[in-house]
């Protein structure tokens, strides 16, 4: 699976070496300049059922989706990495904030990157509920878009070509 620049009006599906049969499976094309066009391209050495089309794309979507929920947040300005175990200890910190009325706090947490890590200590529990329902809000909104993509594909776009 790559990422390929071509031209406008590119099948979504096209024998590419029919002694070979070799086909490639387009999708998320994305207008660029002067009529061409980028997008997710996946070889197969054979005609692709619907259900290998719709699986693959529908994996690159989950993929990509994940990828945006684990790189895509940031709070004040620092990148806030959100994997599944920073997800849970912030959660972590966050109940048991609200648990305690805040006595719990301070609490640090480090963001940013390994390279450029930037420290930010939560003294009070108004500042770390902001932060927690900034980073819910991102997730769900993240999920909701991912949900939608994965909605407008429509296999039909692929069976219905010669």
């Amino acid at each position: 699976m790559r990422r390929v620049e071509g031209s406008a009006g590119v099948s979504l599906l096209e024998c590419t070496n029919p002694v070979k049969d070799k086909w490639r499976v387009r999708w998320d094309v994305q207008e660029k300049e002067e009529s061409s066009v980028s997008y997710m391209e996946e070889e197969f050495n054979h005609r692709p059922t619907d259900e290998e089309i719709r699986s693959v794309i529908t994996t690159w979507y989950s993929s990509r989706t994940a990828d945006t929920i684990l790189r895509g947040f940031a709070y004040n300005g620092s990148p806030v990495w959100l994997s599944a175990e920073n997800q849970y200890n912030y959660k972590a910190a966050h109940d048991l904030a609200v648990q305690t009325g805040g006595e719990n706090l301070p609490v640090t947490f480090k963001f940013g990157s390994d390279e450029q890590p930037e420290y930010h200590t939560f003294h009070r529990l108004e500042e770390l509920n902001t932060f927690y329902r900034q980073m819910v809000e991102f997730i769900q909104n993240t999920l909701e878009e991912g949900w939608r993509q994965k909605d407008r594909f429509k296999v039909e776009q692929y069976t219905q070509q010669p």
